[in-house]
């Protein structure tokens, strides 16, 4: 079974930054493009980014692009999520998940509807 680990999350100021990671646990991310999801409270699940299986495309939400940087690491069978100039309304629950792609191009939409515990992430001063 898939299974996807979320850590990294923690407290933060305004404009502080935190790294997010996705480890996978019983399978190999190397074949799987790979998305970072969040919720805040009273808020419907959202995409952030998502990254191919190659790594060589990414995409971002609007609200994250040029704050937010999507990475994997093969040999660490992870995948990052870099996160600076962190706002209030970045605070939420972050989630990964795979993600479908078209030809080589990930799309910020999970594949499956299942969901780990996430990591919590709080922007506050």
């Amino acid at each position: 079974q898939l299974q996807l680990v979320e850590s990294g999350g923690g407290w933060v100021q305004p404009g502080g930054s935190l790294r997010l990671l996705c480890a996978a646990s019983g399978f190999t991310l190397d074949s799987h493009a790979i998305g970072w999801f969040r919720q805040a409270p009273g808020k419907e699940r959202e995409g952030v980014s998502c990254i191919s299986s190659s790594g060589r495309s990414t995409n971002y939400a609007d609200s994250v692009k040029g704050r937010f940087t999507i990475s994997r690491d093969s040999g660490k069978n992870t995948v990052y999520l870099q996160m600076s100039s962190l706002k209030p309304e970045d605070t939420a629950i972050y989630y990964c998940a795979t993600v479908r792609t078209i030809w080589t191009a990930c799309i910020i939409s999970p594949t499956g509807s299942s969901w780990g515990q996430g990591t919590q992430v709080t922007v506050s001063s």
